[in-house]
């Protein structure tokens, strides 16, 4: 018998999500997720008269590719991939992992091949921008271990989060969007923190489980050369299968200029990658109100309530552009809950949010006793 919250998160992916039509077809990559999952997306998708389209992937293959694959390689898998992205109109990416650090030996270079010649062709450029599509990642003891909680007791939060009322969280999420469409000045402030940049004239977009699952953020991005100050983050983040702790970023007319982690060669090798990956693509508030701590999956992370990121790297083009361009998007995470330190984010001298809660009456709609 199905899990019966399987079948509803299947229902969530197709129905809302995606929102897929009859006639359309529905690509789903499954990396490392149990079958029965995929066999109710399949099962789901058809009762809404979808044709789905099932490609399965390992992570522990996907390494031996990029250790030893070459150029040519890799151009030939992004064009079979591109070619099968085209002929789709939803893509649902159902992604598992046994062991988070699975890439972490890869080395550089061939990285950065594969972010510049399979993935930003096929996923950033074809699958963002022409299909509508959603993300997740799928539970696993590995996942409940990086939360520190048993498998069954994750498998339980996993699901609470991923299938709350995202209609609700979309109309709540209204005013924030609004206000962040019509600020100019930001000032960040907490432990080791003081930001000042601006979001003028930057689009900003609520997310509420259209492209992610989970979900719960409201993004923008900072004009490019306006990010002065320094910034220290308090959740830890897993980059290219390295795990770094106290991220520290000096920032200097929109440029990093000087960055310390506990894994700082790595930090700084990944940041000196392009002319883009030292200034920041994406501003971000999370507030997904049952995400309350880190897990080392930046899909949740990014989520957790009280928190903002601040993302090294590519801005999103078509959605939230500020002109940075990069192979890298870094989305770096700090909590400003009391727990973690607390905090304050001020939009052109108002505060909006303080120790991780909205403070404006018509923002309060997001904190969250409020979006369960």
């Amino acid at each position: 018998m199905v899990d019966p919250r399987m079948t509803r998160l299947a229902e969530v992916l197709i129905h809302y999500s995606t929102a897929v039509r009859p006639g359309e077809k529905i690509l789903i990559e499954a990396i490392d997720v149990p079958h029965d999952i995929t066999n109710e997306v399949v099962r789901v998708a058809r009762e809404a008269g979808a044709d789905p389209l099932v490609t399965l992937k390992s992570n522990i293959v996907l390494r031996q590719l990029l250790i030893h694959g070459s150029e040519a390689q890799l151009k030939l898998i992004a064009e079979t991939e591109a070619l099968r992205m085209k002929g789709v109109q939803a893509y649902i990416g159902l992604r598992g992992n046994l062991n988070i650090t699975e890439m972490s030996d890869v080395p550089a270079d061939k990285m950065k091949l594969y972010q510049s010649i399979w993935w930003k062709p096929v996923h950033g450029d074809i699958r963002v921008r022409q299909t509508r599509w959603v993300v997740l990642r799928y539970p696993s003891p590995s996942m409940a271990q990086q939360a520190q909680m048993s498998t069954e007791a994750f498998e339980r939060f996993y699901f609470d989060v991923c299938t709350l009322d995202y209609g609700k969280m979309a109309a709540a999420v209204g005013p924030l969007v609004a206000r962040m469409k019509t600020t100019d000045r930001v000032k960040i402030l907490g432990p080791e923190t003081e930001l000042h940049f601006s979001i003028k004239n930057i689009p900003a977009v609520g997310c509420s489980g259209k492209l992610n699952i989970p979900d719960g953020e409201a993004f923008t991005a900072p004009v490019r050369n306006s990010v002065n100050g320094t910034i220290r983050y308090n959740a830890r983040t897993l980059y290219q299968g390295v795990v770094h702790e106290n991220i520290r970023l000096e920032f200097k007319d929109g440029k990093i200029v000087n960055a310390r982690s506990s894994e700082s060669d790595h930090l700084n090798t990944v940041l000196n990658t392009d002319d883009g990956s030292s200034y920041v693509g994406e501003f971000a508030l999370g507030f997904n109100p049952y995400i309350t701590r880190p897990m080392l999956d930046i899909l949740f992370d990014e989520k957790i309530a009280g928190s903002f990121h601040f993302t090294p790297g590519s801005a999103y083009e078509d959605e939230a552009d500020n002109g940075n361009r990069s192979a890298v998007h870094w989305d770096m995470v700090c909590i400003q809950t009391p727990e973690w330190g607390g905090g304050e984010i001020w939009f052109d001298n108002e505060l909006i949010r303080k120790d991780g809660r909205f403070v404006p009456p018509e923002l309060q709609s997001l904190n969250p006793e409020n979006l369960k």
